[in-house]
């Protein structure tokens, strides 16, 4: 099979898949939100600034996807109440396949009004903002390699011994955007329908999408297929289901195919330089202020988030827009 089909199954299999069964955050893997409750007050504060760019639709669609435990969602709606007007008018959606998880973002989220969904397809009409931290490193990815100048896909399949192991495909032919400019590229077929989506719904109403995740800026990524497990990174093939499947988000690509259809885009930047922009450390300090016992550990989480040496360099950030709304916040000069 290839390597989509095996994160897909891995990730997203109702009975054994990792995301039907785990809820891992802080355990297999880290995210921003569960690091500092500034990552998701400062996506609020902007959200509430492109909801005014938009000219302060009386409703809009706030859709969070992939939103783990409702960490960041929890500290954007709060962070979203300091906005006069803008908690009044948000509809909420957050789009998660998980059973699993859409029962822990119940639990957190008790005392707010939002909706499930299982596809994009199913996301309301009319204005809208829309959050993904981590969700497009989630995207399955074919990975092909060149050998002698012939393309081949890598795939997964059984050992003598009935391991799984990589292997090559005979020659095909690759798809037509593919960068062949190296021997090895990854390409994620499901970027193109989300860009569509994002088209689609962006072109008739006014809307933005703010996109936080790893991967190069100016190059294709390939070969960077990882799982994670109990903190640790772990070979792919050992225990299908078990562990977080990820690969690095091709920005080029990304970034290209949503200009092709006419829309905005601003970075990628850097997160840290993002996080600053929007006060990070000045929101830090206050919290600090107000909270002297868990100052410490405030500003250690502020500081993760923001950090080259940490999450401030490897992340990046993107903001996809009508093509008739202004440079949202934190991307000044950033086209």
């Amino acid at each position: 099979m290839s390597v989509s089909l095996f994160m897909t199954m891995c990730l997203h299999d109702p009975q054994d898949g990792y995301y039907a069964t785990r809820a891992a955050f802080n355990r297999d893997f880290t995210t921003a939100p569960e690091t500092s409750q500034i990552f998701g007050e400062l996506l609020g504060l902007w959200s509430g600034l492109q909801w005014m760019a938009m000219g302060r639709p009386a409703a809009v669609n706030l859709l969070e996807l992939g939103p783990g435990r409702g960490a960041m969602m929890a500290d954007v709606l709060r962070a979203a109440r300091t906005i006069a007007g803008f908690s009044e008018a948000l509809e909420l959606t957050l789009l998660e396949a998980s059973p699993l998880l859409r029962s822990l973002q119940q639990d957190r989220l008790t005392s707010e009004r939002f909706s499930h969904i299982g596809d994009l397809s199913e996301a309301p009409d009319g204005p809208t903002l829309i959050l993904g931290n981590e969700f497009l490193d989630c995207l399955p990815i074919r990975q092909f390699v060149r050998r002698e100048g012939t393309w081949r896909e890598r795939q997964v399949g059984f050992a003598a011994g009935q391991d799984l192991v990589f292997g090559l495909s005979p020659p095909v032919e690759p798809p037509p955007d593919l960068d062949a400019s190296g021997e090895e590229a990854e390409y994620a077929p499901a970027l193109d329908t989300f860009v569509d989506f994002l088209s689609r719904r962006f072109i008739r109403s006014p809307g933005c999408a703010l996109l936080i995740d790893y991967g190069p800026h100016d190059i294709t990524p390939s070969n960077t297929l990882r799982a994670y497990e109990a903190g640790r990174q772990v070979d792919p093939l050992a225990s299908p289901g078990s562990a977080d499947l990820t690969a690095d988000v091709d920005f080029r690509r990304l970034h290209n195919l949503a200009k092709q259809r006419g829309l905005s885009v601003y970075g990628p930047i850097t997160q840290g330089g993002f996080l600053s922009a929007l006060g990070a450390r000045e929101r830090a300090h206050a919290l600090a202020r107000a909270n002297p016992m868990r100052a410490e550990e405030i500003m250690r989480g502020a500081g993760a988030l923001v950090a080259p040496a940490e999450m401030g360099e490897r992340f990046k950030v993107i903001a996809i827009a009508s093509p008739w709304l202004s440079a949202p916040a934190g991307f000044t000069g950033a086209v």
